[in-house]
């Protein structure tokens, strides 16, 4: 039977592209080398240049500087997350830090960082205080520093105006849904709030319109779903240009300001549109595959456009669309090592009944040929997050078909991509209707005819990590076969305390306080809970984890090896909150799959 490894891809790429900006190449970032390193390629030849060789730290994010000699980019060391500015020739060469603190998390506008005269970088830091996070601007002319804004909390930098004179910031109030929008100034003024404090909205900032007079939002201002709309850049009032019953989800405008493109995400599913600005008429995109994308960007003169798209059964690829043709044509081609994607199972979007009525949406995946099957229910991260028909884990789902067992990936209640209030759901009640929503899943698992009801397990990362320990500790009841956590919280108390100073009141609005709420939380930990533990456990941590300390782990680990119950304990010291070097995801989900695959296959 195949192994894990033969469902790789062979080729990893992170949500990060950027077009060169005479539209000649374009920039991302991949694993070639066994980490993620910054690549460059032309559009012409298909040419590539692999700028950097990082073997300890992660190249998270790219952008290109206007002139288009070199490149920024910001990475970490060793997957603390501590990432720090860095520049490169588009030719190579050794990288220059711009930033070197190494207790410090700088991170670079999320839109293009600099400004249009490619003079300055905006960026944001904890440096002033751990607790805070500020928009600084670098002078690069000069390296002068400035703070254009320090209003306390977790803030962001945006877009540059047109003529670079302003910067829209937001503001994170207490959840990842929760922000304020302000407009800063390079001239020393106090930047000018343009959404009110009453309330709560979403507000994701998007590039500003060629006239200076707003920028695009994606906001789900007086909505239960995400639109896309153009702010005013004096006033704050919202235009709105598409208000769907989906969830708007990324948006790229050309450097000219005529080709608008956007990204719809319906039930999981990537819809991009387009509109041209000039004469309002909507462009048409070509149908894409059944899949999701990411890192949506249109070229400067908005002939195409470029993004990462996979599918269930596709890897994670570089895709360029021609809008004038509508020609699709892949950058990349990463493909499984050895297996045959003619073999590989597409999901099947369903919905079953919770408790309290709700319908919980889910792919579920059917292994070909079996009358009777092993299930694995898969739980995702965040809990602000969303399962998607994707080739996810890198192969494993399909790599778990193969060896004839089912998967079943749900969106549990606090999921994104459902609207606003089904999101929030599970703010300050982890283990609770979430929880519920899980054993839910269980029964609807036992209500089809071809799972074998006695060898359901569970597996997630992170949040879905403590849904796993969850499941396994406070519904022993329902006889899990076996359960994989990888980097899950064990302990809400300690998970609350020791998270990153920048974090601690979205920590508090989301999970809760440490303090004040301390005995919620300890009720709801699964290390309360862990002497019902009885099922087969695999524990995969971080050494370096900022998000999930490893004493998580060490404290289930530690309670279920005092019992004698067969869990097994694997930390790689190399990582951090996820596996990114490709040697140690191989091994773990290599691992996972034996694992699984003796506990839930015949």
């Amino acid at each position: 039977m195949p192994g894990y490894r033969d469902f790789q891809s062979g080729l990893r790429f992170l949500p990060t592209l950027v077009i060169a900006p005479d539209g000649s190449q374009i920039a991302y970032v991949d694993d070639r080398n066994g980490q993620f390193n910054l690549v460059t390629q032309s559009l012409s030849d298909g040419g590539t240049r692999r700028l950097t060789a990082n073997t300890d730290s992660t190249v998270r994010r790219v952008a290109w500087h206007p002139g288009g000699e070199w490149l920024l980019y910001l990475a970490d060391d060793h997957g603390n997350e501590n990432t720090q500015l860095h520049r490169i020739a588009a030719d190579g060469g050794d990288p220059v830090r711009l930033t070197d603190v190494p207790d410090v998390q700088f991170s670079a506008a999320e839109g293009d960082p600099f400004s249009p005269d490619g003079r300055f970088v905006a960026y944001c830091g904890n440096d002033r205080t751990p607790a805070d996070q500020d928009v600084l601007i670098l002078d690069l002319s000069s390296a002068e520093v400035r703070r254009v804004y320090a209003g306390g909390g977790r803030a962001f930098p945006g877009y540059w105006s047109p003529d670079g004179t302003r910067l829209t910031v937001a503001e994170w109030r207490t959840t990842n849904s929760d922000h304020l929008v302000y407009v800063a100034s390079l001239d020393g003024a106090e930047p000018r709030s343009l959404t009110s404090r009453d309330g709560v909205a979403t507000y994701w900032l998007g590039p500003w319109l060629p006239d200076g007079s707003g920028f695009l939002v994606m906001s789900n201002f007086e909505r239960e779903f995400t639109g896309l709309a153009v702010m005013d850049a004096d006033t704050g009032a919202l235009t709105w240009l598409d208000t769907p019953d989906w969830e708007v989800q990324e948006v790229a405008l050309s450097a000219d300001g005529r080709v608008l493109v956007w990204n719809v995400n319906v039930d999981g599913f990537c819809q991009l549109r387009g509109r041209d600005l000039g004469t309002g008429a909507d462009i048409r995109i070509p149908e894409l595959p059944a899949g999701a994308a990411t890192g949506l960007t249109v070229s400067a003169d908005g002939r195409f456009v470029v993004l990462r798209f996979s599918t269930a059964t596709q890897p994670w690829n570089i895709l360029l669309i021609e809008l004038d043709t509508g020609e699709l044509r892949w950058l990349s081609d990463a493909r499984p090592v050895a297996a045959d994607p003619a073999t590989f199972v597409e999901p099947t979007l369903v919905r079953y009944p919770a408790g309290d009525g709700r319908q919980i949406p889910g792919y579920l995946y059917r292994p070909e040929g079996r009358a009777s099957a092993g299930v694995l229910i898969s739980v995702h991260g965040g809990p602000a997050w969303q399962e998607l028909p994707v080739y996810m884990y890198d192969g494993f789902y399909q790599y778990l078909l193969a060896h004839g067992i089912g998967v079943f990936a749900p969106n549990i209640r606090g999921s994104l991509g459902y609207g606003r209030a089904y999101s929030d759901l599970v703010n300050r009640d982890w283990g609770g209707g979430d929880l519920t929503d899980l054993a839910d899943a269980v029964a609807f698992l036992r209500s089809q005819e071809w799972v074998d009801p006695t060898r359901i397990g569970i597996m997630g990362a992170s949040y879905g990590g403590f849904a796993v320990l969850s499941c396994l500790s406070r519904l022993p009841e329902l006889d899990w076969a076996a359960g994989v956590d990888l980097y899950g919280p064990s302990n809400l108390v300690t998970l609350a305390k020791a998270s990153p100073p920048t974090w601690r009141s979205l920590v508090a609005a989301v999970i809760g306080d440490p303090e004040a709420d301390a005995d919620r939380l300890m009720a709801r930990s699964p290390v309360t809970h862990a002497d019902q533990i009885r099922a087969p456990l695999l524990v995969i941590q971080g050494a370096n984890d900022p998000r999930v300390p490893q004493q998580e782990s060490d404290q289930i680990v530690q309670r279920l090896r005092s019992r004698g119950v067969e869990v097994r304990y694997e930390i790689f010291a190399d990582e951090g909150h996820g596996l990114l070097r490709r040697e140690n995801q191989a091994k773990a989900f290599a691992d996972a799959g034996e694992f699984l695959v003796k506990h839930l296959g015949q």
